[in-house]
This record gives structure tokens, sequence and C-alpha cells, in this order.
């Protein structure tokens, strides 16, 4: 039998739990007590007697029963009504009363859509915990930047830290946003137009008004939409759904730059102990979370397609081929945003730094940097800067063979041996200290911590410090 890779490998048991059979199930029951309770305040004749009976067996599931009426009446939400409505006998006749199946379906997929931003919002407070730590530890050892991988002006280890967290930074307040946002179905009947309600209610509005009120904070939530048709608009799942593209793109940046660092020797990811790179080379350290990262990250980017195209192929107040993709999409798009988080929480939280590997190549790409300052002081000495200008761009040439043939970097050398700079080789090396050339990096990485991360982070305090539950 098939066992799905992302319940099986990646993802944690608490998003998995979320999109349970029995969470979800438990839920609908939940929504059915919600609007039993509802409509017996508002005057509807529903005893006390009959919503105790529905309490009692909410999270009693009777799912082979249901699967039963499912396969005869091939209709999932009616299946739930009877094989619930046999565990309650005396409530039997007012579960779902006056509802569309959308009430139950829609509106559970808000509720946990809500359960799992929640789960998610945390694991990203944890990885940018991680980086920011890293970060501070880092922020003033310095190490080449690269533009286009191409050596580029040097910037620091904290720095580069700081770009991966301001990516994450900026997906956490995306998902605050949809999460804040994040609008209940409600009570609206087949259409939207609330009309089987107007007429349980003998065509009091504010009653119905009440009654959709009622619900939606009965079931956690601040205001349902105004206006639907059978279904909430569609523009919502699209929505969630980018929010989580957008830390996949975060995601997958960071790993790949991991990636890209780990073959330079610079800096790498975990490796376990007994970890094996290679069934083949027993030397190899792949860098395997990361690329996971990566393969995950894609797969997430790949299903931002679907829930667009659903939402702009609704016809009318709905048509049903929403629904077989919605169970399929919005699950796994969860699944693996947190199998990514719980990855990145795995790396961020134990990267390993080389400072020698990184200073040897400053030192290798320095001197070639350095080299208008050192024209300057070879001018402010006497020298002809076009004469100097030539001589550099001469002896950069020079060294830059001698690099690619194996060699160490002469061009220090060279310019401290010829008289027309009369510059020591102490004052060069002077030069070339690699803190003179990064900046504002160090301060940048304080400022970005202090005035925009820890306080984002705040209402996560109580919440951080997780251990990531990668299993494989």
């Amino acid at each position: 039998m098939f066992v799905h890779p992302l319940i099986d490998r990646y993802a944690s048991r608490e998003m998995i739990e979320v999109f349970s059979e029995e969470r979800r199930f438990s839920t609908w029951r939940r929504l059915w007590v919600a609007l039993a309770e509802a409509e017996k305040e508002l005057g509807l004749p529903i005893s006390q007697e009959q919503i105790d009976e529905l309490k009692a067996h909410v999270d009693d599931l009777n799912l082979d029963v249901a699967r039963r009426y499912e396969r005869e009446l091939r209709h999932d939400v009616m299946a739930h009504i009877k094989a619930y409505g046999d565990q309650c006998p005396k409530a039997r006749g007012i579960i779902h009363l006056g509802a569309t199946s959308c009430f139950v379906t829609d509106n559970t997929d808000v509720i946990l859509m809500g359960e799992a931003l929640d789960i998610i919002l945390v694991k990203v407070a944890n990885v940018l915990s991680n980086l920011a730590s890293f970060a501070r530890e880092h922020k003033d050892l310095p190490t080449l930047g690269f533009t286009h991988f191409q050596p580029a002006q040097p910037t620091t280890v904290g720095k580069r830290a700081c770009l991966w967290a301001q990516d994450f930074l900026l997906d956490l307040h995306e998902l605050e946003g949809v999460r804040k946002n994040l609008r209940f179905r409600g009570v609206k009947g087949t259409t939207g137009t609330q009309d089987s309600f107007l007429k349980l209610f003998d065509g009091d509005q504010e009653k119905v008004k009440a009654l959709d009120r009622l619900v939606t904070q009965k079931m956690g939530f601040d205001r349902p939409f105004i206006i639907t048709g059978q279904t909430y608009t569609r523009k919502q799942d699209a929505r969630v759904l980018y929010a989580l593209a957008g830390l996949a793109q975060s995601a997958h940046k960071f790993a790949t730059d991991l990636r890209l660092l780990q073959h330079l020797k610079e800096l790498e990811e975990p490796f376990g102990k007994k970890q094996v790179g290679s069934s083949a080379m027993p030397y190899k350290r792949n860098p395997m979370r990361c690329e996971r990262i990566c393969a995950l990250s894609r797969y997430l980017l790949s299903l931002t397609e679907n829930l667009p195209y659903t939402t702009a192929t609704q016809w009318m107040e709905r048509t049903l081929d929403d629904s077989a993709n919605r169970r399929i999409t919005i699950p796994e798009a969860f699944f693996t945003a947190d199998a990514i988080l719980e990855l990145c929480m795995d790396v961020s939280s134990g990267m390993v730094v080389y400072p020698r590997v990184m200073e040897k190549r400053l030192r290798e790409e320095l001197p070639f940097m350095a080299a208008e300052e050192v024209m300057m002081r070879a001018a402010k000495k006497g020298g002809d800067r076009q004469n100097l200008h030539e001589r550099i761009r001469t002896y950069a040439m020079e060294a830059a063979r001698a690099i690619k043939e194996g060699q160490e970097n002469p061009f220090l050398g060279l310019i401290a041996s010829d008289s027309a700079f009369d510059l020591k080789k102490e004052e060069l090396e002077n030069i070339l200290d690699p803190k003179r050339f990064i900046g504002r990096a160090p301060q940048q990485v304080e400022e970005f911590l202090e005035e925009e991360l820890y306080p984002a982070l705040e209402p996560y305090r109580d919440n951080l410090n997780l251990k990531s539950q990668v299993r494989v």
C-alpha cells in the first residue's frame, strides 16, 4: 500500500493531526452543535437534551458507519449526518437544520487552516530566533561577499545570515496578516442568500444575522464573510497558499546559499556522527537537509498554480470541481511548508562555521579589492597616478594567472618589491585587514535585530527553542 512521503517521512505529527480524518469530522460535529445551540438561543424549538446528546458524541466518531453510508449515498456530508444521527436518535431531526453541505466543509477548512497557520507561525519564529542568534554571534566575522557567485566586496557571516532572516521575517508578517484576516464562511444557506434560515425564523432578518454572528463567535472567529455563494470565495485559499509559497521562496534561497557555501567549505549544515553522505563514496558530506529543503520548496511553489486556477474556474455560486483538488492541495501545502520549516529549524540551529577557510579566501581576493587604496597611498607619497595604475594592472593580471595555476597570490609581494610604490609589505598588510572592508555590516546586524527581528519575535517568546522533529 502506498504511504505518502509527506506523512510518513517529512511533516510533523502535530501538522498531520490537524488534517486527520478524526479532526476534520469531529469539527463537522462541533459546527453542528454550534448551529443547534445558536438556533436554540434564538428561539427555535431545540431542547437542551438534544444538544447534550450531540455534544456527547462529538469525538465518538463512527467512521465505519459513515463510510458505509457514503458508498450508498455518494455524498459525504449526508453520510456523516446519518452516522451522527444513528448515535443521537433524539437529536437526529435537528442536525444540520437549515444548512447546506458547505456549512461544515467550508467552515471546517477555514478552521483547520487557521490551526495549521498557528503551527507554521511558531516554527517560522523559531527559525528566525535561530538565525538571530547565529547572526549576532558572527556579526563581525569577515567573509568574502559574492555577486554573480564571483568574488565581491567582503561582508560578514552575521550580515549574510540577516539576509536570510529578513526574508523569513517578511514571511512571518505576511502569514500573520493572512491568519488575522482569515474569515469564516458562516451560516449562509445553499446559494449564500440565507433564505432557508430566513424561513426558519419566520422572516426575522435580525435573528438570521444574529445566527451567523453567534456561530462564527462560537467557532472562534471575529467575523464571517458577508457575501458568499454556496462557498466562500476561493481567493481566500489562494491567498493562504501564496503566503506558504513565500516561505518556500525564502527557504530555497537559504538552503541554496548553504549548499554553495558548503561546497566552498566555509559553512555547512549539521552532520551526524554516524550520518552517511554517500553509499559509494564514504568521504562525502552532502548537504542533504538543504537539498531536501530545496526539493520540498520547489514542490510547494508548484502547488501555487492549483488554487488560483480553482478560483478562476468557479461558476456562478459554485461548482463542485473545486472539491477534489482542494482536498489534496490544502493539506499537502501545509504538510510541505511544515516539513520545510522543520528542516530549516534543524539546519539553522546547528550551522558550522570555518573561519580559517574564509580568511584564506579573503587573503586571496582582498589584494585586488584594495588596489585603488594602494594606488592612492602611493600617489600621496609622490608617485605618478597613471604610471601606478598601469603597474597595478600588470601585477593584477600576473597574480590572477598565478592563482589559476594553483600558486599563492603574489600581488602584494609584486607591489612591495616595486620602488615606484614606496610601500613596505607590513604597510600593505595593514591595508588588507579584512575588517577594514566590511563597512557597517556589524552595526547593520545589531540594528536589524533590535529594531525589527526581536520585536517581531516577542509574541512568540514562550514558544521559542523548539526542537526539530526531522525524522530522516
